[in-house]
């Protein structure tokens, strides 16, 4: 828990909140458990109760959730813990429907637990299944948000966005306002707005609507304490560019390359092995799973720098290792007392030092690779406008040589961006070749992402050319190094989403930027909400502010607000919210995929 506690707003109380939530609702079923988990869900309540918390509660066996008989087991209680979506309604029907007929004198109770609020909808379709009255309890696990880093929330829900601005449903916006409120009743009330897009501007109606109907029962009060000065909250629609293109920082290539799924990773496990081991284990596992988080000192060091300044730093870190162990001659009895005391905590930088290096191996294995970086290198060109509105050769290469559907769409959809459309004949050239090669159903996944603005014909002004400009997307020359520039992320390419942070929080930034916020979609949203009037904030030379992305933040964006907040002129610390921590293969495919 104490990765959880380094900054300002303490974000263990997040987890210990949610934790006995869900031991509360376990303890209202005594005797042997069984839970049956969601598949979105098993690993986010990881973050906030490990197996071995459960196991002390009597949960003996856990499953995912699937339209299938469960397995034979001697427990006193299976529980569905579960999103309100009908299809899951349907799955849990058919569990305790095909245990009833298994076992009909079965003395098995059925419970569900809604994350996280319970739904009439569910309910009925429940009750349309004939399951509703077998069901003995219906509860709620209220856990709105996953705590990944002590500056780092997630919804970890993966299709705000497809639901959103495909299906038209504003569901999700409704729990997104629930969870800045549940902030705000931890934190104390947020003095200060600022947003952009639709989707944000009804994000704080709703936060503003539903504060207006709790003040009646609640007394507001007015010398409250705030830990949070300011929420940014920006739609992902005004920055779609910024997923798509690669992440060059560690951590965001790790999520690039392998995908790191609630702070874990999984490796080839070669690079980890001597050759000694590789030649006398025959290995039942391929693959090494690694945590991911702050608790690492050596990761919390190196996950934000760009993968190019990571190996110089091993190196450097792997000869101080060296020297603390071999300059033993010579010491007095104290410092070898010393000595002695410190060697636990020196041999275990050192197994991190080994694990960091053989990942760093793994990725330079597919950096060092002409795919890498040919698609870099088009990546780059796009951002820079160079030869944006011609049929790319680079794209139709992979096309022909049937490289995966996502990859090709993604650079597609950069390269739409960066010319603020793609003109007629590129883009039905394009899909002509989309269908000849991955067949008919690709036509789908464009619609898609017509409907949700990656892919568009191009009309008139030119955005991305004057936003690039205006706030200094593309910067030549940037240091990886020894960055002076939050571009480093992406070696040349600044997030604009973070360039809209960087401004809001700077004295007078805001001026610069009224003559830009008209180029990007959406309304744009600031006020000091009046409720707040009399609250009592930090001090102004310091402020924590709290960035919430509604539809996905990607790794690099978070690296690139850590570095604004470590600049020696800063005065801001951040906090960082999302729906979902992202790529650009993971957020494609939360929009093309159902």
């Amino acid at each position: 828990m104490s990765h959880l506690q380094g900054g300002k707003v303490d974000i263990s109380i997040i987890q210990i909140s949610a934790r006995n939530n869900l031991i509360n609702l376990l303890e209202k079923c005594p005797g042997k458990k069984a839970i049956v988990w969601d598949n979105s869900l098993a690993g986010p309540v990881g973050l906030v109760a490990q197996y071995t918390i459960l196991r002390e509660h009597m949960v003996i066996k856990m499953y995912p959730l699937r339209p299938m008989p469960l397995p034979e087991t001697d427990v006193d209680h299976v529980i569905f813990v579960s999103r309100p979506k009908l299809h899951l309604m349907d799955y849990i029907a058919q569990n305790v429907h095909s245990d009833s007929k298994t076992k009909s004198g079965s003395r098995k109770q059925f419970h569900l637990f809604f994350v996280p609020k319970k739904s009439l909808l569910c309910m009925e379709r429940l009750k349309h299944k004939g399951v509703f009255g077998s069901v003995i309890m219906i509860d709620e696990f209220r856990c709105q948000l996953f705590p990944f880093d002590s500056d780092v929330l997630s919804m970890e829900i993966a299709e705000v966005c497809r639901e959103y601005t495909i299906e038209n449903d504003p569901t999700y916006l409704y729990q997104i306002a629930q969870a800045i409120i549940y902030l705000q009743k931890l934190y104390g009330p947020i003095p200060k707005v600022w947003g952009k897009g639709t989707a944000a501007k009804q994000v704080w109606e709703l936060v503003t609507r539903l504060h207006r109907e709790n003040s009646s029962n609640e007394e507001p009060k007015s010398n409250e304490q705030s830990c949070i000065d300011q929420i940014l909250l920006i739609d992902r629609s005004v920055d779609l560019l910024t997923p798509l293109a690669t992440q060059l920082t560690y951590e965001g290539l790790i999520d690039e390359i392998f995908g790191i799924n609630n702070s874990t990773a999984n490796f080839p496990i070669d690079n980890f092995l001597s050759n000694e081991e590789r030649s006398t284990e025959s290995l039942a596992e391929d693959k090494k799973q690694i945590i991911l988080d702050s608790a690492d000192k050596l990761y919390a060091d190196i996950r934000d720098k760009n993968f190019n300044a990571v190996g110089a730093y091993l190196s450097k870190q792997a000869k101080s290792i060296s020297n603390q162990l071999e300059n033993t001659q010579d010491k007095s009895v104290q410092e070898m007392k010393l000595y002695v005391q410190r060697l636990p905590q020196i041999l275990a930088k050192k197994k991190q030092l080994a694990t960091h290096t053989a990942i760093a191996e793994c990725i330079k294995e597919i950096t060092d690779g002409y795919d890498f970086l040919d698609t870099l290198q088009a990546e780059q060109e796009f951002l820079n406008c160079i030869e944006v509105d011609k049929p790319s050769q680079y794209i139709e290469e992979m096309i022909a040589q049937g490289k995966p559907l996502v990859k090709v769409l993604r650079l597609m959809c950069l390269q739409c961006i960066a010319s603020s459309g793609l003109k007629p004949k590129v883009l039905e050239g394009y899909k002509r070749e989309l269908v000849q090669v991955y067949g008919l159903e690709t036509l789908l996944a464009i619609s898609k992402l017509e409907k949700v603005g990656l892919l568009k014909l191009q009309s008139g002004a030119r955005q991305y050319t004057v936003l690039r400009k205006a706030l200094h997307l593309t910067v030549e020359d940037t240091s990886e190094v020894n960055p002076t520039d939050i571009s480093y992320v992406h070696s040349i390419y600044a997030p604009l989403s973070i360039r809209l942070a960087e401004q809001v929080t700077k004295s007078g930034g805001l001026k610069q930027l009224q003559d830009v916020l008209g180029l990007l979609p959406g309304p744009t949203l600031e006020e000091s909400p009046s409720v707040n009037a009399n609250l009592t904030t930090n001090n102004e030379s310091h402020m924590t502010v709290l960035v919430f992305f509604i539809g996905g933040c990607t790794f690099a964006e978070i690296s690139a607000l850590r570095f604004l907040s470590q600049q020696e002129d800063s005065n801001v610390e951040f906090l960082i919210a999302t729906t979902k921590l992202i790529n650009g293969n993971t957020f494609l495919r939360s929009i093309i995929e159902n």
